[in-house]
């Protein structure tokens, strides 16, 4: 699924209005029904409505809403915010639809707002500002929004929370935080920003039937996985393969201390279907690994407690280098050396890419189409501190184009990085992987499907 911007949005709404014909007011109509649906769906009518219109389109939505759910039997007050006497012709027209309903409490905030009293019951339909917000919210509009984030009420928000831009937030100190968010056909890259979660809570996308050719004609680096595009690129087995149809892997992993991690990695990677795994582990891991993983080869280091010998790669499809591995001196140089020896992509992760962040030049010797799995502090030695999520994208993409490999930033919504310059947000994840091990894990993984054959881009 596309991630378009906020630019392209707008284009969006502007192009089914005149491709499929269908009047603007008609439109917002029709994303005002799927809204109130939505929110019907979640709250019944023992739940008062709290209905917060801005003058522009996004407050023509609310207003919409307000009467759709008024007609359903919900108690509903509304406050129009007309601050400047300038409402778009579609939150002026909803108005008037609005005013003939007869049985909502109205009030119109030209200059002074005085917040109404909420019970646990209320729910707040945010409709102040849209995704078209330009700047920070500031004077009457930011005290509205640090009103509501004091009360702590249920907050339900129409296509982006209020104070919210699409993109990037850095400066913006007032947003409204949403119990729900409501995204009109597609979500914002906004959404997929850990700063942002306690903005937009939970998120729920409603197809309003906003063009289809634009959208697969519109040209955005940012989408989400979608499990077709994973069923695609699967490959089925031969019932007569063997293991050397699927590939010879070395994992080098673990040190003294964090033979755990190479367990791990070793347990993925066949598990994902290496034909023959070679571990490489220091001298006091040869046993443990013996007894725990039976099925992978184990080679000793030349030292007893971490990584001092690089291997030769020539047999083998895939290195994978750094779980577990520790930063000692030796190990540094050892992984220098086992990065300039290798031609064909590897995995590079851990202390890998911690020893990497560390001598920075060695960067450009590692082979084109590799994979590496920083999370956000492992990326961030790589690329310097960054302000926000969105600085931190932009630089991960300028990082994968330099070194023409793969970048997976872990993380909730893990995003994976290409050389083009296209980022796929995997939906995937859950809390519960936030725990030691998980990225010694992929790190398996992503061996496992380079050896059997995988292009690095459908690995990732």
């Amino acid at each position: 699924m596309k991630i378009l911007t906020t630019a392209q949005l707008k284009e969006l709404d502007r192009h089914t209005i005149v491709s499929e014909p269908i009047a603007s007011i008609d439109l917002m109509e029709r994303a005002s029904v799927a809204l109130a649906r939505a929110i019907a769906r979640r709250w019944d009518v023992s739940h008062p409505m709290l209905v917060l219109a801005g003058p522009g389109n996004n407050g023509g939505d609310a207003l919409a809403v307000a009467r759709l759910l008024s007609r359903e039997g919900y108690q509903v007050e509304v406050f129009l915010f007309n601050t400047k006497d300038s409402l778009s012709e579609e939150c002026r027209a909803n108005l008037l639809r609005l005013k003939a309903c007869g049985s909502i409490y109205f009030t119109e905030v030209t200059n002074r707002f005085e917040a109404p009293s909420l019970t646990e019951r209320h729910v707040v339909i945010d409709g102040l500002f849209g995704s078209g917000l330009t700047r920070p919210l500031e004077g009457g509009f930011a005290a509205v929004v640090r009103c509501f984030n004091a009360k702590r009420a249920t907050v339900v928000s129409i296509d982006i929370p209020t104070g919210l831009m699409g993109e990037r937030n850095t400066t913006n100190k007032h947003i409204l935080r949403a119990t729900l968010t409501l995204s009109i056909q597609l979500p914002k890259l906004a959404f997929f920003f850990p700063e942002n979660e306690t903005y937009v809570g939970e998120w729920e996308l409603l197809d309003i039937g906003l063009s289809r050719s634009y959208i697969e004609e519109a040209a955005t680096p940012f989408a989400t996985i979608e499990p077709a595009d994973v069923r695609r690129i699967l490959r089925p087995r031969r019932r007569f393969a063997h293991k050397g149809d699927f590939g010879r892997a070395l994992l080098i992993a673990g040190s003294y201390g964090m033979a755990g991690a190479s367990i791990l990695a070793a347990r993925a990677c066949l598990r994902s279907g290496v034909g023959v795994l070679t571990v490489h582990v220091p001298v006091h891991n040869h046993d443990l690994l013996q007894a725990t993983v039976p099925e992978a080869i184990v080679q000793t280091d030349i030292h007893d407690r971490y990584f001092a010998g690089p291997v030769a790669p020539d047999a083998y499809r895939v290195v994978a280098i750094g779980p577990g591995l520790g930063q000692e001196q030796d190990t540094m140089l050892a992984v220098k050396e086992q990065i300039y020896s290798c031609t064909d992509p590897m995995v590079i992760d851990a202390d890998a890419l911690n020893i990497l962040g560390k001598n920075r030049t060695w960067l450009n010797r590692i082979p084109r189409h590799s994979i590496l799995t920083p999370h956000v502090k492992e990326l961030e030695r790589l690329i310097g501190k960054c302000a926000d999520s969105y600085e931190r994208l932009m630089k991960a993409i300028e990082l994968a184009a330099h070194l023409q490999s793969y970048i997976i930033i872990k993380g909730a919504w893990s995003t994976v990085v290409t050389p083009e310059g296209n980022c796929w947000f995997n939906p995937t994840g859950n809390p519960g992987m936030a725990t030691g091990g998980s990225g010694d894990v992929l790190t398996g993984v992503l061996t496992a499907l380079l050896a059997q054959g995988y292009d690095p881009a459908d690995a990732c």
